[in-house]
């Protein structure tokens, strides 16, 4: 008996009986960050489906990274507006920390209403 062979392109391994196909997952060539950890944690519980179908095709972490960079646009740019609005740093300081992690908070909501939690 043959221990692997070929069949429409996928390598197949004896394993005592049985032949099961000789899968590997991707190497990740991309940095994930917080939304994207907080991606992957919500979709592995809660669409088993979508994160296997992913995670089979090889894409799981080039969504996982777009998600974060897709996060991470949406929260600079509510720093950055936050920063046009706030009060005066050195003047009134604990407004202006108010201020931002206000900013933040909102952002946060927004990403994971938006992108992580859909």
């Amino acid at each position: 008996m043959r221990e692997r062979f070929m069949e429409n392109g996928i390598e197949y391994v004896r394993c005592g009986n049985c032949y099961i196909p000789n899968l590997t997952v991707p190497e990740c060539k991309h940095e994930i960050g917080k939304y994207g950890r907080i991606r992957k944690k919500h979709l592995k519980s809660n669409k088993r489906c979508s994160y296997s179908t992913l995670l089979m095709t090889g894409k799981l972490f080039e969504h996982l990274h777009e998600v974060d960079v897709q996060a991470q646009k949406i929260l600079e740019q509510f720093i950055e507006q936050a920063e046009k609005n706030a009060p005066d740093k050195m003047t009134q300081q604990m407004a202006w920390v108010g201020h931002m992690n206000n900013a933040k908070a909102c952002a946060e909501e927004i990403i994971l209403s938006e992108i992580i939690y859909i």
